[in-house]
Protein backbone atom coordinates (compact mmCIF):
# COMPACT_ATOMS: atom_id res chain seq x y z
CA UNK A 1 0.00 0.00 0.00
CA UNK A 2 1.39 3.48 -0.86
CA UNK A 3 2.58 5.88 1.79
CA UNK A 4 -0.57 7.70 2.96
CA UNK A 5 1.31 11.00 2.68
CA UNK A 6 1.83 10.48 -1.05
CA UNK A 7 -1.10 11.41 -3.21
CA UNK A 8 0.00 12.00 -6.78
CA UNK A 9 -2.23 13.81 -9.22
CA UNK A 10 -2.87 11.52 -12.20
CA UNK A 11 -3.18 13.08 -15.64
CA UNK A 12 -6.19 12.05 -17.72
CA UNK A 13 -6.09 11.78 -21.50
CA UNK A 14 -9.48 11.05 -23.02
CA UNK A 15 -9.54 9.21 -26.34
CA UNK A 16 -13.32 8.97 -26.81
CA UNK A 17 -13.01 11.00 -30.01
CA UNK A 18 -10.24 8.85 -31.49
CA UNK A 19 -10.07 5.28 -30.17
CA UNK A 20 -13.69 5.44 -29.04
CA UNK A 21 -14.85 6.65 -32.41
CA UNK A 22 -13.00 4.06 -34.47
CA UNK A 23 -15.14 1.21 -33.11
CA UNK A 24 -18.11 0.19 -35.28
CA UNK A 25 -21.17 2.41 -34.87
CA UNK A 26 -19.35 5.23 -33.10
CA UNK A 27 -18.59 7.62 -35.96
CA UNK A 28 -18.73 11.35 -35.14
CA UNK A 29 -18.55 14.35 -37.43
CA UNK A 30 -16.22 17.28 -36.63
CA UNK A 31 -18.91 19.41 -34.97
CA UNK A 32 -19.90 16.51 -32.71
CA UNK A 33 -16.27 16.03 -31.75
CA UNK A 34 -16.04 19.73 -30.91
CA UNK A 35 -19.13 19.52 -28.68
CA UNK A 36 -17.73 16.55 -26.79
CA UNK A 37 -14.22 18.00 -26.56
CA UNK A 38 -15.54 21.09 -24.78
CA UNK A 39 -17.54 18.92 -22.37
CA UNK A 40 -14.47 16.80 -21.63
CA UNK A 41 -12.45 19.94 -20.93
CA UNK A 42 -15.15 21.12 -18.50
CA UNK A 43 -15.07 17.73 -16.74
CA UNK A 44 -11.39 18.24 -15.99
CA UNK A 45 -9.68 16.07 -18.60
CA UNK A 46 -6.07 17.16 -19.10
CA UNK A 47 -5.80 16.21 -22.74
CA UNK A 48 -8.40 15.39 -25.40
CA UNK A 49 -7.21 13.06 -28.16
CA UNK A 50 -9.15 14.37 -31.11
CA UNK A 51 -8.31 12.50 -34.27
CA UNK A 52 -5.95 10.73 -36.65
CA UNK A 53 -5.54 13.65 -39.08
CA UNK A 54 -3.65 11.75 -41.77
CA UNK A 55 -6.56 9.32 -42.15
CA UNK A 56 -9.18 11.66 -43.66
CA UNK A 57 -10.21 15.28 -44.34
CA UNK A 58 -12.89 14.95 -41.65
CA UNK A 59 -10.20 14.21 -39.07
CA UNK A 60 -8.23 17.25 -40.24
CA UNK A 61 -11.31 19.43 -39.81
CA UNK A 62 -12.00 18.03 -36.33
CA UNK A 63 -8.43 18.78 -35.32
CA UNK A 64 -8.71 22.31 -36.66
CA UNK A 65 -11.96 23.01 -34.80
CA UNK A 66 -10.93 21.54 -31.46
CA UNK A 67 -7.45 23.05 -31.47
CA UNK A 68 -8.97 26.53 -31.70
CA UNK A 69 -11.67 25.94 -29.09
CA UNK A 70 -9.92 24.40 -26.08
CA UNK A 71 -8.65 26.92 -23.56
CA UNK A 72 -7.30 24.78 -20.72
CA UNK A 73 -6.88 21.17 -21.83
CA UNK A 74 -4.32 20.12 -24.42
CA UNK A 75 -5.43 18.36 -27.57
CA UNK A 76 -3.69 15.32 -28.97
CA UNK A 77 -3.42 13.90 -32.46
CA UNK A 78 -2.66 10.31 -33.40
CA UNK A 79 0.11 9.59 -35.91
CA UNK A 80 2.11 6.70 -37.20
CA UNK A 81 5.88 6.97 -36.85
CA UNK A 82 5.97 8.80 -40.16
CA UNK A 83 7.00 12.38 -40.81
CA UNK A 84 4.12 12.83 -43.25
CA UNK A 85 1.54 12.00 -40.55
CA UNK A 86 3.08 14.52 -38.18
CA UNK A 87 3.13 17.21 -40.87
CA UNK A 88 -0.59 16.74 -41.51
CA UNK A 89 -1.35 16.86 -37.79
CA UNK A 90 0.67 20.03 -37.20
CA UNK A 91 -0.76 21.72 -40.29
CA UNK A 92 -4.25 21.02 -38.95
CA UNK A 93 -3.74 21.92 -35.29
CA UNK A 94 -0.66 24.07 -35.09
CA UNK A 95 2.00 23.85 -32.41
CA UNK A 96 0.50 25.49 -29.34
CA UNK A 97 -1.11 23.20 -26.79
CA UNK A 98 -0.64 20.27 -29.17
CA UNK A 99 0.43 16.79 -28.06
CA UNK A 100 1.58 14.62 -30.93
CA UNK A 101 1.12 10.93 -30.22
CA UNK A 102 2.87 8.48 -32.47
CA UNK A 103 2.52 4.71 -32.41
CA UNK A 104 5.61 2.51 -32.42
CA UNK A 105 5.52 -1.19 -33.28
CA UNK A 106 6.22 -2.94 -29.98
CA UNK A 107 6.01 -6.70 -30.54
CA UNK A 108 7.70 -9.19 -32.83
CA UNK A 109 4.26 -10.46 -33.79
CA UNK A 110 3.29 -7.04 -35.15
CA UNK A 111 6.69 -6.48 -36.74
CA UNK A 112 6.38 -9.70 -38.73
CA UNK A 113 2.70 -9.94 -39.55
CA UNK A 114 1.57 -6.31 -39.70
CA UNK A 115 4.57 -4.23 -40.66
CA UNK A 116 7.07 -6.58 -42.29
CA UNK A 117 9.99 -4.69 -40.76
CA UNK A 118 12.77 -5.46 -38.30
CA UNK A 119 13.21 -4.38 -34.69
CA UNK A 120 15.95 -2.01 -35.82
CA UNK A 121 13.57 -0.44 -38.32
CA UNK A 122 10.96 0.15 -35.62
CA UNK A 123 13.52 1.81 -33.36
CA UNK A 124 14.85 3.94 -36.23
CA UNK A 125 11.33 5.13 -37.06
CA UNK A 126 10.89 6.36 -33.50
CA UNK A 127 14.17 8.25 -33.49
CA UNK A 128 13.49 9.90 -36.83
CA UNK A 129 9.87 10.86 -36.18
CA UNK A 130 10.43 12.16 -32.64
CA UNK A 131 13.41 14.20 -33.80
CA UNK A 132 11.39 15.62 -36.67
CA UNK A 133 8.40 16.42 -34.45
CA UNK A 134 10.62 18.21 -31.96
CA UNK A 135 12.14 20.28 -34.77
CA UNK A 136 8.65 21.63 -35.58
CA UNK A 137 8.38 23.15 -32.11
CA UNK A 138 6.04 20.57 -30.55
CA UNK A 139 6.65 20.49 -26.78
CA UNK A 140 4.51 17.46 -25.90
CA UNK A 141 5.64 14.34 -27.78
CA UNK A 142 4.29 10.90 -26.85
CA UNK A 143 5.48 7.58 -28.17
CA UNK A 144 2.94 4.83 -27.78
CA UNK A 145 4.38 1.32 -27.78
CA UNK A 146 1.67 -0.70 -29.51
CA UNK A 147 1.17 -4.28 -28.29
CA UNK A 148 3.64 -3.60 -25.48
CA UNK A 149 2.02 -6.26 -23.30
CA UNK A 150 3.10 -8.90 -25.85
CA UNK A 151 6.44 -7.27 -26.63
CA UNK A 152 9.78 -8.78 -25.62
CA UNK A 153 11.52 -6.86 -22.83
CA UNK A 154 14.56 -6.00 -24.95
CA UNK A 155 12.38 -4.58 -27.75
CA UNK A 156 10.21 -2.51 -25.40
CA UNK A 157 13.35 -1.33 -23.63
CA UNK A 158 15.00 -0.32 -26.92
CA UNK A 159 11.90 1.61 -28.04
CA UNK A 160 11.67 3.35 -24.67
CA UNK A 161 15.30 4.39 -24.80
CA UNK A 162 14.94 5.63 -28.38
CA UNK A 163 11.88 7.69 -27.49
CA UNK A 164 13.40 9.30 -24.41
CA UNK A 165 16.82 9.95 -25.92
CA UNK A 166 15.24 11.54 -29.00
CA UNK A 167 13.20 13.97 -26.93
CA UNK A 168 9.82 12.34 -26.26
CA UNK A 169 8.14 13.65 -23.14
CA UNK A 170 5.84 10.66 -22.66
CA UNK A 171 5.93 6.91 -23.22
CA UNK A 172 2.58 5.13 -23.61
CA UNK A 173 2.25 1.45 -22.85
CA UNK A 174 -0.60 -0.13 -24.77
CA UNK A 175 -2.27 -3.40 -23.89
CA UNK A 176 -3.57 -3.31 -27.44
CA UNK A 177 -5.39 -6.64 -27.46
CA UNK A 178 -6.48 -6.57 -23.82
CA UNK A 179 -4.50 -9.75 -23.17
CA UNK A 180 -2.70 -8.76 -19.97
CA UNK A 181 -3.61 -9.55 -16.39
CA UNK A 182 -3.07 -6.93 -13.66
CA UNK A 183 0.03 -8.75 -12.42
CA UNK A 184 1.55 -8.92 -15.89
CA UNK A 185 0.75 -5.34 -16.76
CA UNK A 186 1.96 -4.03 -13.41
CA UNK A 187 5.29 -5.81 -13.90
CA UNK A 188 5.65 -4.29 -17.38
CA UNK A 189 4.91 -0.78 -16.12
CA UNK A 190 7.41 -1.15 -13.28
CA UNK A 191 10.14 -2.14 -15.75
CA UNK A 192 9.44 0.76 -18.10
CA UNK A 193 9.23 3.17 -15.17
CA UNK A 194 12.80 2.18 -14.31
CA UNK A 195 13.90 2.65 -17.93
CA UNK A 196 12.13 6.01 -18.27
CA UNK A 197 12.38 7.85 -14.95
CA UNK A 198 10.48 11.05 -14.35
CA UNK A 199 10.14 13.75 -15.62
CA UNK A 200 9.30 11.52 -18.61
CA UNK A 201 5.59 10.77 -18.26
CA UNK A 202 4.40 7.17 -18.35
CA UNK A 203 0.88 6.70 -19.74
CA UNK A 204 -1.42 3.66 -19.83
CA UNK A 205 -3.71 2.59 -22.68
CA UNK A 206 -5.68 -0.55 -21.80
CA UNK A 207 -8.37 -2.51 -23.62
CA UNK A 208 -11.20 -4.49 -22.09
CA UNK A 209 -11.17 -7.83 -23.92
CA UNK A 210 -10.84 -9.83 -20.67
CA UNK A 211 -12.88 -7.29 -18.71
CA UNK A 212 -9.63 -6.17 -17.05
CA UNK A 213 -9.06 -2.68 -18.46
CA UNK A 214 -9.76 -0.93 -15.16
CA UNK A 215 -7.86 -3.52 -13.10
CA UNK A 216 -4.84 -3.29 -15.41
CA UNK A 217 -4.93 0.50 -15.31
CA UNK A 218 -4.98 0.52 -11.52
CA UNK A 219 -2.11 -1.99 -11.42
CA UNK A 220 -0.17 0.30 -13.74
CA UNK A 221 -0.78 3.30 -11.50
CA UNK A 222 0.46 1.34 -8.50
CA UNK A 223 3.58 0.47 -10.50
CA UNK A 224 4.35 4.16 -11.08
CA UNK A 225 2.46 5.38 -14.16
CA UNK A 226 1.48 9.06 -14.33
CA UNK A 227 -1.42 9.11 -16.80
CA UNK A 228 -4.47 7.10 -17.81
CA UNK A 229 -5.91 6.99 -21.31
CA UNK A 230 -9.66 6.49 -21.12
CA UNK A 231 -12.99 6.89 -22.91
CA UNK A 232 -16.45 7.92 -21.74
CA UNK A 233 -18.44 4.80 -21.03
CA UNK A 234 -15.43 2.71 -22.02
CA UNK A 235 -16.28 2.82 -25.74
CA UNK A 236 -13.56 1.76 -28.14
CA UNK A 237 -12.13 -1.07 -30.24
CA UNK A 238 -13.77 -4.47 -29.71
CA UNK A 239 -14.79 -4.59 -26.02
CA UNK A 240 -13.65 -1.03 -25.45
CA UNK A 241 -11.15 0.93 -23.41
CA UNK A 242 -10.69 1.80 -19.76
CA UNK A 243 -13.77 3.81 -18.75
CA UNK A 244 -13.14 7.38 -17.61
CA UNK A 245 -15.94 7.28 -15.05
CA UNK A 246 -14.68 4.05 -13.47
CA UNK A 247 -11.11 5.27 -12.99
CA UNK A 248 -12.34 8.61 -11.65
CA UNK A 249 -14.71 6.86 -9.24
CA UNK A 250 -12.11 4.45 -7.88
CA UNK A 251 -9.53 7.18 -7.36
CA UNK A 252 -12.13 9.42 -5.72
CA UNK A 253 -13.07 6.74 -3.21
CA UNK A 254 -9.74 4.93 -2.89
CA UNK A 255 -7.15 7.69 -3.27
CA UNK A 256 -5.52 6.71 0.01
CA UNK A 257 -5.24 3.12 -1.15
CA UNK A 258 -3.67 3.98 -4.50
CA UNK A 259 -1.80 7.09 -3.42
CA UNK A 260 -3.16 9.13 -6.30
CA UNK A 261 -6.15 11.14 -7.48
CA UNK A 262 -7.57 12.95 -10.49
CA UNK A 263 -9.22 16.35 -10.80
CA UNK A 264 -12.23 14.97 -12.70
CA UNK A 265 -15.56 16.59 -11.81
CA UNK A 266 -17.63 13.50 -11.06
CA UNK A 267 -21.00 15.25 -11.25
CA UNK A 268 -20.40 16.24 -14.90
CA UNK A 269 -19.62 12.74 -16.16
CA UNK A 270 -23.13 11.35 -16.60
CA UNK A 271 -24.52 14.37 -18.48
CA UNK A 272 -21.55 14.19 -20.85
CA UNK A 273 -22.21 10.49 -21.37
CA UNK A 274 -25.78 11.40 -22.29
CA UNK A 275 -24.46 13.70 -25.01
CA UNK A 276 -22.17 10.96 -26.30
CA UNK A 277 -25.05 8.48 -26.37
CA UNK A 278 -27.16 10.95 -28.34
CA UNK A 279 -24.40 11.61 -30.86
CA UNK A 280 -23.58 7.97 -31.59
CA UNK A 281 -27.07 6.59 -30.90
CA UNK A 282 -25.82 4.34 -28.10
CA UNK A 283 -28.50 2.46 -26.12
CA UNK A 284 -28.42 2.98 -22.37
CA UNK A 285 -26.92 -0.11 -20.71
CA UNK A 286 -28.77 -1.54 -17.73
CA UNK A 287 -25.96 -2.66 -15.48
CA UNK A 288 -22.86 -0.68 -16.38
CA UNK A 289 -20.87 0.70 -13.46
CA UNK A 290 -21.70 4.36 -12.73
CA UNK A 291 -23.56 4.92 -16.03
CA UNK A 292 -25.95 1.96 -16.15
CA UNK A 293 -29.70 2.62 -16.09
CA UNK A 294 -29.98 0.57 -12.91
CA UNK A 295 -26.53 1.22 -11.47
CA UNK A 296 -28.19 2.90 -8.48
CA UNK A 297 -31.43 0.91 -8.41
CA UNK A 298 -32.56 -2.23 -6.64
CA UNK A 299 -35.63 -4.46 -6.81
CA UNK A 300 -34.54 -6.94 -4.12
CA UNK A 301 -36.70 -6.84 -1.01
CA UNK A 302 -33.84 -7.57 1.40
CA UNK A 303 -31.75 -4.77 -0.10
CA UNK A 304 -34.68 -2.36 -0.12
CA UNK A 305 -35.39 -2.99 3.55
CA UNK A 306 -31.81 -2.15 4.44
CA UNK A 307 -31.64 0.91 2.19
CA UNK A 308 -34.86 2.33 3.57
CA UNK A 309 -33.20 2.28 6.97
CA UNK A 310 -29.87 3.61 5.70
CA UNK A 311 -28.77 3.64 2.03
CA UNK A 312 -25.19 2.81 3.00
CA UNK A 313 -26.27 -0.75 3.79
CA UNK A 314 -26.22 -1.66 0.10
CA UNK A 315 -24.84 1.48 -1.53
CA UNK A 316 -21.12 2.24 -1.41
CA UNK A 317 -20.90 4.41 -4.51
CA UNK A 318 -23.14 7.42 -3.90
CA UNK A 319 -25.42 8.37 -6.82
CA UNK A 320 -25.62 12.06 -5.87
CA UNK A 321 -21.87 12.33 -6.24
CA UNK A 322 -22.30 11.50 -9.92
CA UNK A 323 -25.36 13.67 -10.49
CA UNK A 324 -27.66 10.66 -10.31
CA UNK A 325 -30.46 9.46 -8.03
CA UNK A 326 -31.04 6.16 -6.29
CA UNK A 327 -34.12 4.23 -7.29
CA UNK A 328 -36.10 1.50 -5.54
CA UNK A 329 -37.90 -0.59 -8.13
CA UNK A 330 -40.94 -2.63 -7.18
CA UNK A 331 -41.00 -6.05 -8.81
CA UNK A 332 -41.65 -9.66 -7.89
CA UNK A 333 -38.46 -9.78 -5.75
CA UNK A 334 -39.55 -6.81 -3.64
CA UNK A 335 -40.97 -7.28 -0.16
CA UNK A 336 -43.52 -5.73 2.15
CA UNK A 337 -41.03 -3.26 3.62
CA UNK A 338 -41.04 -1.04 0.57
CA UNK A 339 -44.86 -0.96 0.44
CA UNK A 340 -45.03 -0.23 4.15
CA UNK A 341 -42.61 2.63 3.53
CA UNK A 342 -44.82 4.07 0.78
CA UNK A 343 -47.92 3.87 2.93
CA UNK A 344 -46.12 5.56 5.82
CA UNK A 345 -45.21 8.39 3.45
CA UNK A 346 -48.91 8.63 2.60
CA UNK A 347 -49.91 8.68 6.27
CA UNK A 348 -51.35 5.15 6.36
CA UNK A 349 -50.53 2.42 8.91
CA UNK A 350 -52.51 -0.69 7.95
CA UNK A 351 -50.96 -4.19 7.89
CA UNK A 352 -53.95 -5.68 6.09
CA UNK A 353 -53.61 -3.09 3.36
CA UNK A 354 -49.89 -3.89 3.11
CA UNK A 355 -50.76 -7.56 2.53
CA UNK A 356 -53.32 -6.62 -0.10
CA UNK A 357 -50.91 -4.32 -1.92
CA UNK A 358 -48.15 -6.93 -1.70
CA UNK A 359 -50.39 -9.45 -3.46
CA UNK A 360 -51.39 -6.98 -6.20
CA UNK A 361 -48.14 -5.08 -6.74
CA UNK A 362 -45.51 -7.73 -5.91
CA UNK A 363 -46.61 -11.34 -5.73
CA UNK A 364 -48.66 -11.33 -8.93
CA UNK A 365 -46.06 -9.56 -11.08
CA UNK A 366 -44.32 -11.38 -13.91
CA UNK A 367 -40.54 -11.65 -14.06
CA UNK A 368 -39.82 -8.61 -16.19
CA UNK A 369 -42.63 -6.39 -14.96
CA UNK A 370 -41.40 -3.75 -12.50
CA UNK A 371 -41.98 -0.10 -11.69
CA UNK A 372 -40.06 2.63 -9.98
CA UNK A 373 -41.16 3.30 -6.42
CA UNK A 374 -42.07 6.89 -7.24
CA UNK A 375 -44.55 5.62 -9.86
CA UNK A 376 -46.08 3.20 -7.36
CA UNK A 377 -46.33 5.95 -4.79
CA UNK A 378 -48.25 8.26 -7.13
CA UNK A 379 -50.66 5.51 -8.12
CA UNK A 380 -51.25 4.41 -4.52
CA UNK A 381 -51.88 7.98 -3.48
CA UNK A 382 -54.62 8.22 -6.10
CA UNK A 383 -56.08 4.83 -5.14
CA UNK A 384 -56.07 5.56 -1.43
CA UNK A 385 -57.60 8.98 -1.92
CA UNK A 386 -60.64 7.22 -3.36
CA UNK A 387 -60.98 4.92 -0.34
CA UNK A 388 -63.04 6.54 2.41
CA UNK A 389 -61.51 4.32 5.09
CA UNK A 390 -58.00 5.45 4.38
CA UNK A 391 -56.56 8.61 5.81
CA UNK A 392 -54.07 10.09 3.39
CA UNK A 393 -51.85 12.90 4.64
CA UNK A 394 -48.86 12.57 2.31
Amino acid sequence: MPDAVTNRRISVLDTTLRDGEQAPGNAMDPTAKLELALLLEDIGVDCVEVAFPASSPSEVEATRLVSKALTRARFATFCRTKRADVEVAVDAGGVANHEVQMVATGSDLHLEHKRGISRADSVAEVVDTVTFTKSLGIRHISVGIEDASRGADDLVHALTDAAVESGATCVILADTTGCATPEEFGELVAKVRAWAPRPVKLSLHCHHDFGLALANTLAGLQAGADEVQVTLGGIGERSGNTALEEVAAVLAYKSDRYGCHTDIDLARLYPAYGVLRRIIDLPEPRNKAIFGEYAFATAAGIHQQGMLSNPVTYEYVEPARFGRQRSLVVGRHSGRAVLRHVLAQLGVDDDELVDELYRVHVAERTGGDSEDLSVIRRRLAAELAARPAATVTG
